[in-house]
């Protein structure tokens, strides 16, 4: 089935057999191997990317089911000039990474939730609901909550 999806701002015209899943073709077909599968059941979040702003599974999601939407993946949250984002930056500061491999879903899930509510530096209580979306073994999960309270209290300061 010919499908085009718009990737990190770049359409990808492919042609993918109805039953592939999202993930699968973002890693194969667009070459984009940020998003990482894991469970393959929706259950670890490492495969979360954002479809048309909103926090996926992409190994719960057809392909074709993005035909003409937009999708954002980790490759897409550096700027242009390929600076970290500010959440990308908070990760690092925090320590909220290390063996990486859940990295890429919890920042997709935190970006979504970010550019979706611009106060959620007020509630702590709706960071602590985007960490325990996804699975992580490494961290105990404080870094992630820390980064991501960093990050968006940074979104909420003037900039000047």
């Amino acid at each position: 089935m010919k499908i085009t999806l718009t990737v990190n701002g770049k359409e990808f015209p492919l042609d993918v057999e109805p039953r592939r899943i999202l993930a699968d073709v973002l890693r194969e077909d667009c070459r984009l191997t940020g998003t990482h599968l894991g469970c393959e059941h929706g259950v670890c979040g490492a495969c979360t990317v954002l479809v048309d702003g909103e926090a996926v599974r992409s190994c719960l999601m057809l392909a074709v089911q993005c035909d003409g939407r937009s999708v954002r993946t980790v490759e897409g949250l550096a700027g242009p000039d390929g600076e970290p984002s500010a959440l990308q930056r908070a990760f690092s500061a925090e320590h909220a990474l290390q063996c990486g491999f859940c990295t890429p879903g919890f920042l997709m899930a935190a970006a979504g939730a970010l550019e979706a509510d611009p106060t959620l530096a007020d509630h702590p209580e709706r960071v602590e609901h985007i960490v325990g979306s996804n699975v992580c073994r490494c961290t105990g999960y404080e870094p992630i909550r820390r980064a991501i309270m960093r990050a968006a209290q940074e979104q909420q300061q003037p900039v000047t």
